[in-house]
């Protein structure tokens, strides 16, 4: 089994994520920000990755901190459970719609940390989540994952709905890049012979 557990304390937040690759779905989320919580079900669900994340954080100071280290955390979970990348199809991609919404991400577990995001808001929060930390949370994430991550928002909406088809698709390429690929399953999908 593909399984990781991180653990990250600093004098800002408190986070424990528990990450199994080759899951169900199943989760159990409490970061204390709604709306994060909620991304992070899509995460799981749409990934079909087990997934226990508890943060606390200075949630009382900016929510910033604690959405930064639970992607962090979650970005460290990937990369150890992934190990050296023996056998995975490492790139993956999907678009989702969300009703009027539509967004495309591309994920490549390359062991190269990029991310780049195109997304436009009408609001400057979702919830109590300002729109600015959707698009920190996927470069947090990419960094400590070594994956080089796509987000692109293909038509606009309901800033809600835009944040779910962006997290979907986001879910369902990284499954795509993490599953075992059947012709090669213990080959490295890299030229370099490592990733």
């Amino acid at each position: 089994m593909r399984k990781a557990i991180v653990e990250r304390k600093t004098k800002e937040t408190e986070i424990r994520v528990e990450l199994t690759i080759d899951g169900t779905g199943k989760h159990e989320i409490q970061t204390g920000i709604g709306f994060l919580d909620h991304m992070l079900e899509h995460i799981a669900v749409h990934g079909m990755f087990d997934l226990n994340v508890q943060a606390k954080g200075d949630v009382h100071v900016d929510l910033h901190h604690t959405v930064e280290d639970t992607a962090l955390a979650l970005g460290e979970a990937f990369d150890r459970a992934l190990g050296d990348k023996r056998g995975i199809v490492r790139i993956g991609y999907a678009v989702v719609p969300m009703d009027e919404a539509l967004a495309l991400a591309a994920v490549d577990l390359s062991g190269r940390p990029h991310c780049l995001v195109r997304a436009e808001w009408a609001l400057t929060a979702i919830g109590e989540l300002p729109v600015t930390l959707v698009e920190h949370f996927l470069r947090s994430f990419a960094s400590t994952a070594k994956a080089t991550v796509h987000v692109r928002l293909l038509e606009r909406g309901d800033d809600h709905h835009q944040a779910e088809a962006m997290f979907k698709a986001f879910a369902r390429a990284l499954d795509r890049a993490s599953q075992i690929d059947p012709r090669r399953p213990v080959g490295i999908p890299s030229t370099k012979g490592v990733i």
